[in-house]
Parts: C-alpha cells; structure tokens; sequence
C-alpha cells in the first residue's frame, strides 16, 4: 500500500510540477449555428482577424480559439453559402470568453456586444439543465454552480438536492426509495468500485463537492448505460479542463452543537490517524501465525506472546473536542505545448470532522409492548473522520478531431470510534459496561485515460477509455470487550469465555483490497447527408471489466486459562497487559475464533447496439439493445466452498420522445435490468457486528434479480434556466435480493440476505426550478429563485413460504416463515415519500449569496423481521440547513453555513407482533412502536475562507 501511495504521490507531484506553466494569453469558445433553423453549423472558419490563429467548428457548432492576443479583437466567421460575420471581442489574460452567434444568408456583416465570463460550459445551472433537455433518457441533475451555494461537503451530501434521492448513512445514495444496491455508480463514465465490504454500493462521502463538475442521475435505461440497476446510474463528472486560469486557497473551521469543545472517551490511536492511515502499531506483526489453525496449535504461553507485540492501547480516556477543520487548495492552468492546446487542475482537499452521541440501543422481548427491555443499553460514542483527497486532471486538444484526457482522483478516509456502552441485560440479569475501540482506513484510486475522435466530416464520432480502479479497506485492531455485574454498586467483571467470543472479548482485524481493470468504447454514426438537421444515429460499443477482490477476516478472543484465571475485575487500560493474559496460571489466554475470507472475481463483457430514429417532426424513438456476460467466481478461504454464478442476459431499452414544441416534451421509456449479488453477501461466514449487536451471514445460495422498469415524464423549460417536470415510474422485480433477520435465544440477530420470491415498486415525481422575479418588482425579486421536487413512492414485496438461507441459519438450506402478516411490505430502504426544497438567493454585483435547504423522507425498512422479530424503520427526519456567503472584490469569499437546524432524533422503531397464551403469533401487529435505536448528530456551523489569485 505505501508502495501504491508513494507511486500516486510522485504522479501528482511530477504532473503538478508542469501545469505551472502558464501562457499570458485567452482563449475565445462558442458555438456558431443558423439563424433560421438554430442548427450547429459544422465546419465553420473562425480566425482571429489579421493572425493566422483561428478554429474550426466540430459536430456540435462548438469551436475553441486559445493563445489568442490580449485586447480587442475582430473575429471573421465564414461559412459556404452564408454570408461572412465580423464580431469585436475583447480578451483578457487568463480568461475565456464565451461567444454564441448565429449566421444568416441575407445580412450583411455586424458587429456584435459579448460577455466575457469566466463560468464553465458543462458546470452552469444552464448548461446541466440544457443536458437533462437534450439527452434521449430520464434524467435528474446537479451543477456545480448549484453546488456552491449550499453547505454541502461531499458528493452523498449533494445527492440529497436531486429530486427522488434519499441518502442512508451519509454516504449511501438510494434513488427513488430502492437501497443503494440497485444502483450503479460511474466516475467519469467508469463503474466505480464498491467500497464496502458488506453491502454492494459506493460511499459518496469519499468524493469532495469542490472537484465535482456535475451530477447526472439517469432513471431509464439505454443500451450504453450499465445493464445492472433499477434505481439510476448515478454518473458523478470531476472538474476537467479549465476555461480560464485560476489559483485558489480555502481553510474552514465547524463546531458542532453537542460535540465541540466537549469532554469524551477516546482511545489512544496511531501517529498518522489524522491522515486516514494507521501507521502500523495496530496490524499483526510480521511473524504472527498465518492461519488459525497454526495460531491454535501453539502453546498458550506462545499464543499470548504473539498476541503481546501488540500494543496494550485499551485504555479509555477524557479527551476534549476541538473544532472541526478543512482545508483546500484548487490551481487550473490552460497553456499550449507545440500545437497541443493543453490543460489541467489539480485540486488537494482536507478535513477533520468529529462526532459525538448519546446513543439509545433497545432489545425488546417477544410480544412485549414498550417499555418491556431484552436489552436496554445506552452508548456513549464518539468518532473522528478524516478525509485527504487529490484530483489531478489534463486534457490534450491535438486537433478539433481528437482530444485525449486523463483523469485521476485519489481520496484516503480514515474513521477512528470509541463505544462505551452501558445498560442493562434482562437475559443475565446483570449491568454491563462494554467497549468498542475501532479504525478504519479506506483508500480509493480511480483513473481513465478518455479519448475522442471524429471521422468522415464529423459524421463518426468515436470515444474510447481504459481506466484502472482500486479499493483499500482495512480495519486492524477492532477491539471489543464486555464487563458485567449483579444490580448494584460491585465492581465490574469482564466476561471471559471458555471458547472465543466476538460479542465478550477480543480483536478483531479485516483486509480487504479490489482492483478493477475496464476498457470501454462508443461509436456513433450519422446516417445521410451532413446537411441533415435530425438524421438518423446508429451507436454500438463494448464495455470490458474485471474485477478481483480478495477479503481476509481473523479474531482473536480471549479465553480462560487452566489451571486458574486471570483477575476480571481489572479497570479496561489494564486487564489485557501481558501481566494478566500470559497464558500460565492464574492469567488469561487467546485463541483464535475464526479466520474467515473469500477470494473473489468478476468478468463482465457487454456489447450494445442501439439507433436515434426520427419518427416524425416532433417525435423520435431511441432503441437499443445490450448483451451482458457476467461470470461471478467465490472462493471461501477457509471451507474452500467456491460459488460460480455464470449468466447471459439479453436487455432491450426504448427512449420515446415528443416534441410539444421548443419549450415543452414528453418521454416514455421501458428497459430490462438486473441486480446481481454482492461478493459479501455470497460469502458464508459469520461477521459480528458490534454496534448492531447482531451477527452477519453471507448465502451463497442467492439468485440474481431480474427488473422491468417503465418511466413517463412531462417536460417544461420555461427559460434556459428553469425547468417543470412531472413523472411516473413502475418497476417489476423478479428475486428481488434483501436484508433477512433470524433472531437467536440469546437476544442477539442474525442478519442474512435472501431472494423474495417478487416485489413492485411505483410512484410519481415532480420538479420545478424557477425564478420568482414575477413575484415583484426590483433586483431583490430577480435575485430569488426555488427549487422543489417531490416523491410519492409505492413498493410492495412479496415473501414466499420458504426461503432459501446459508446452512449457518438452517442446516437443511431452508427457513419457513409461518403465517405472518409483514410478508407483504415494503421494499428494504424504500421511503413512501421524499421531499426537498431550495431557497436562492444570489446579487453577483454586490457579491451576497443566500440558501435554505429543506429535506424529508419517509419511513423506510432498515431490516426486515422474521416471526419473532417485528421489522425494523427509521423514522423520518426534516433537516433544514442554511448558508450565506459573501464576496469582496471577487477575490475574498466568507461562507458560513448551518446545517440541521431542527437537530431531530434519528430513530429506529418496530412494531411488535402480538402473540397467543402459548407464545406462538397470533396475526396482529400491533402499532405502538418500540425504539431500536436513537440519537442526536448535532447542529454544524462551518465558517469558511476562501482566496482566489
């Protein structure tokens, strides 16, 4: 890994070293198109009056002119059999002018006014609303000018904005209510890896908001568009090359409510915690026994000598919060290398953000109302994330038929937590104080070398990419340890098994590395005469992945010694040194509980060939068809049991769309998708999971789910900027894969995933971005606009008799579920309702921006019960966040923002199942609800300064 760093570490530093070249110039981009018919007119000269710098207009009518003179210049536009037009422009260094014309046959030359402007093309509110209009699919977007004028942080944060978007666990996103495994995620065109070990999904929170260029969401189908979703592609475009030279610096500091400045348990961690990496003190050594088996075999004095060159960090001590901080630095720089107009940013962001609840954890006993406790535990938990991320992009313009980009992103999180849980267990009859003492490191590279060409008069066009992605997830040295003690005031025991244990005392250590290998390529032909205005499209391409993950899990539990025990009374920072664990007599001993993982490997071939057909004036129809071959291969390490889940699947897609005219549209569209497994979820071994209090089971049985998805919209833009939608959506899953709960006696869970036998999902969404300059009169009324959108989802699933579970739940591969009345319910995560709303302001002259965010979501299915087990929902939650910056002499930006004004409880409730004389259900669910699991994050306040050179 420090190999790998060091190499990325180089790449940035060496490609960074030459973007400080700068050339005193500007550039002029545009788009020239006819005055009659507002087509992009191809091929047409722009040269710089009197020089021999000019351009030629690519497919689209956009033509860029860079290294051109500083001062007024006229530029000549010609085009066959239009008449030619000279237009003055006055260009600064640095700077790009934006310059859209049209030419006529009957006019005669004219000067024109411009508007230099430093914005770029694909990142304006504008332009993404111009994208979403244009594209053939159902789409959804973000720019990134929308994106400066809220608080938000990090990519899941912004997501939240997107009309039928929902986030789990800050970081997960959910479109339209369906969990995060049904979609796909790409960066810049690329799938993204999965960064988590247990659940199929990309944390979002890894991506900063200031490298982000714009957000798309697809909802419908296409055949170039990953066969595998049923919510969205989520398609996440990092800041290319700039359209000006720019320099920026930016610090911020946060202070949460319930956190900062306040005195909280915290375990000692390692010297390069605040960089998201652990700097080794907490990995095996070198010489520790490779296998549990061979760890098991030693004798006890050697078992605790190994386990003894780890450090003794156990302890737990008061540790006062300071105030969160961030820290950003972008540069953009735009210069020529021979004839290669050539550009690149880089950007290098920083933060430390600290957490702090008071965290109520409930197990209720079966058939109990509220108030009637299994387990009543209440945690005191603290945590510190830290995120260092670098984004290094160049674009290469070799001719306007060919340019080549290369894109790198780089982003290291490291989540350091502290449990101390308390409470009561109604099965022991005894207090418990227990601990929880974790570090994660995750590390993400993705990378993409993207070219694009055009051929045969601009009629081919044809892009291509070959991208490497890679995953780090470490957790070592996941301590976890319990004490209990009769009612009262005696001190504290540690419970030590005769066997190991993960829920009573331990370490806990997890690897897991993935690599992903992907070579892509579209083309896309025009049929017919250059000049035709709507012609024909045929696209075809192939997308080529592989991807190998290899995942390592051990646990080494303390145990009693024979003859005679160690001293269980001992305070948490001392009971574990080598004095008390030595594995002679009168002292403790480890051995090693399990040592489970699973080498894993996904080939995916998919080929696709589809057609843009103009069916009438208004009305055209895109086709397709995409063939995928996917090959999914696990190997348990331990059992050796291998899964192979070959498969073949033919999906069509349609896109129809008509024209009600320039303003207003109608799209329809069907495709055929599938959700295959994740490798965790094939993997059958037992993971505990200390903050759920449950235990993990991976099947290896699972199907893949098939979707039908059915999409309409209504379509209206009002103005450039502005835009009202109305939709509906239908979804029919076949195999539908979730989250299953099997309870156990002792009042622990059991969570393992399972096929329902189908399940539909339906809803209506609306959108609306609007100026309120009809409101009033002034510049105050022309300054505010809105944004809203709405959600109103349906989803139904359906569990058959008997279910399909890992022999670890039941031994003959089947579980019958008996005649509960929660066997028809919602889909896992799916909230009925969602709701977001945006308040603008924005006076560019006096430098003042303004924004209130609102968010909602209804309660969604975070587990799915059984018949002992009532299902378990998070409850809805309205959030509220402001911002407000301020900008001098466009140089000097102060932003402050608020967010999570109301600082509502998150909470997790069941209802409980009532049950007959004899225990046994008795087919009402009663709706009083229990508490699961409740806290408080805080309101954030986070001020910050910004300076552009």
């Amino acid at each position: 890994m420090l190999h790998l760093n060091s190499f990325l570490a180089s790449l940035v530093i060496s490609l960074f070293s030459i973007s400080v070249l700068v050339a005193q110039t500007g550039s002029i981009k545009g788009t020239v198109k006819d005055s009659k018919t507002n087509e992009p007119l191809i091929g047409a000269a722009v040269a710089i009056q009197g020089t021999t710098n000019g351009s030629v207009t690519d497919s689209e009518g956009n033509f860029l002119i860079s290294k051109a003179p500083v001062g007024t210049q006229v530029l000549t536009i010609t085009y066959i059999s239009y008449l030619t037009k000279k237009i003055e422009v006055s260009v600064e260094a640095g700077k790009t002018i934006i310059l859209n014309t049209a030419l006529d046959e009957d006019a005669g030359q004219t000067l024109q006014e411009v508007v230099v402007t430093a914005s770029k093309a694909t990142n304006t509110e504008v332009a993404v609303i111009s994208e979403i209009k244009s594209i053939q699919q159902v789409a959804v977007g973000v720019s990134a000018q929308q994106i400066a004028k809220s608080p938000d942080r990090d990519a899941a944060q912004i997501a939240r904005r997107v009309p039928g978007v929902s986030i789990v666990d800050n970081r997960f996103v959910l479109v339209r209510g369906l969990s995060q495994r049904y979609n796909s995620v790409m960066v810049n065109d690329i799938i993204a890896p999965s960064t988590e070990v247990d659940v199929r999904s990309f944390s979002f929170d890894m991506i900063p908001s200031s490298i982000i260029d714009r957000m798309l969401i697809f909802k419908s189908g296409a055949a170039e568009l990953p066969g595998e979703f049923a919510g969205g592609v989520v398609k996440v475009y990092t800041r290319s090359a700039p359209e000006e030279n720019f320099t920026n610096i930016g610090i911020g500091f946060g202070v949460r409510g319930n956190t900062t400045f306040q005195s909280v348990d915290r375990y000692k961690g390692g010297k390069l915690d605040f960089l998201g990496f652990d700097d080794g003190n907490r990995s095996l050594p070198d010489n520790f026994p490779s296998t549990s088996r061979r760890f098991n075999a030693l004798s006890a004095t050697q078992r605790a000598e190994q386990v003894n060159q780890l450090p003794n960090s156990w302890d737990v001590k008061k540790h006062s919060v300071l105030p969160d901080l961030r820290f950003g630095f972008n540069i953009g720089r735009r210069f020529d290398i021979g004839s290669v107009q050539t550009g690149n940013i880089t950007s290098v962001n920083y933060s430390s953000n600290n957490q702090f609840s008071d965290v109520d954890n409930n197990t209720y006993e079966n058939g109990t109302a509220v108030g009637v406790y299994l387990l009543d535990y209440q945690d005191k938990l603290y945590s510190n994330n830290t995120r260092l991320g670098v984004l290094h992009n160049w674009f290469f313009r070799f001719s306007p038929k060919f340019t080549l980009e290369f894109k790198n992103l780089f982003n290291q999180l490291g989540f350091a937590e502290t449990n101390v849980r308390t409470g009561y267990n109604a099965n022991s009859d005894n207090e418990v104080l227990a601990y929880s003492e974790r570090f994660e490191s995750r590390s993400i590279y993705s990378g993409q070398l993207i070219g694009k060409h055009s051929f045969n008069e601009d009629k081919t066009t044809l892009t291509w990419v070959g991208g490497l992605g890679y995953t780090r997830r470490t957790e070592p040295d996941w301590k976890r340890a319990m004490y209990q003690r009769n009612t009262g005031t005696e001190t504290y025991a540690l419970i030590v098994p005769i066997d190991p244990n993960p829920i009573n005392a331990g370490r806990f250590f997890s690897k897991l590395n993935e690599s992903i290998l992907t070579l892509a390529a579209n083309a896309e032909h025009k049929v017919g005469a250059t000049d035709n205005p709507d012609p024909i499209k045929v696209k075809a391409g192939f997308y080529i992945e592989r991807k190998d993950r290899a995942f390592n899990a051990r646990f080494l539990g303390l145990v009693n010694n024979s003859p005679g025990n160690g001293n269980p009374r001992l305070p948490i920072g001392q009971i574990f040194s080598p004095s008390n664990v030595a594995g002679t007599e009168n002292t403790y001993n480890y051995m090693e509980g399990t040592q489970d993982g699973y080498d894993a490997s996904n080939m995916l071939i998919a080929g696709y060939l589809g057609a843009y057909i103009p069916l009438a004036e208004k009305f055209n129809a895109t086709v397709g068809i995409r063939v995928e071959s996917n090959n999914q291969q696990l190997t348990n390490t331990s059992s050796r049991q291998k899964v192979e889940i070959p498969q073949t699947k033919v999906l069509p897609s349609v896109n129809l769309v008509y024209n009600l005219n320039d303003k207003q549209l109608v799209r329809a569209a069907y495709s055929y998708t599938v959700n295959r497994p994740e490798f965790r979820e094939l993997a059958n071994f037992n993971f505990y999971d200390f903050n759920r209090n449950a235990d993990v089971f991976g099947n290896p049985l699972l199907k893949v789910a098939t979707v039908h998805n059915l999409d309409a919209r209504w379509e209206y833009y009002p103005t450039p900027s502005e835009l009202v939608s109305l939709g509906v959506f239908y979804k029919q899953f076949k195999n539908p894969i979730e989250d299953f709960t099997q309870p156990s006696s002792s009042g622990n869970v059991t969570y393992t995933f399972i096929n329902a036998n189908r399940s539909r999902s339906y809803g209506v969404e609306t959108e609306i971005r609007k100026s309120l300059a009809g409101l009033g009169t002034g510049p105050f009324w022309e300054n505010l606009s809105l944004t809203a959108n709405a959600s109103y989802i349906f989803s139904r699933v359906e569990i058959q008799d008997s279910l399909t579970v890992p022999s670890t739940v039941s031994a003959n591969n089947r579980l019958y579920v008996g005649d509960v009345p929660d066997r028809k319910r919602p889909m896992m995560n799916q909230s009925p309702y969602l709701v977001n709303a945006g308040l603008y302001y924005n006076d560019s002259e006096s430098g003042w921006q303004a924004s209130l965010l609102y968010n909602v979501y209804g309660k969604r299915i975070v587990a799915v019960g059984t018949n002992n087990n009532p299902t378990i929902y998070e409850m809805p939650r309205n959030v509220l966040d402001a911002t407000i910056t301020k900008t001098f002499n466009k140089k000097l930006e102060l932003k402050a923002s608020i967010q999570d004004l109301l600082n509502q409880r998150f909470r997790w409730e069941q209802n409980y199942i009532s049950r007959n004389s004899d225990g046994t259900p008795d087919g009402n669910i009663i709706k009083n609800q229990q508490t699961i699991r409740s806290f408080r994050r805080g309101t954030y306040g986070v001020l910050t300064v910004t300076y552009s050179f």
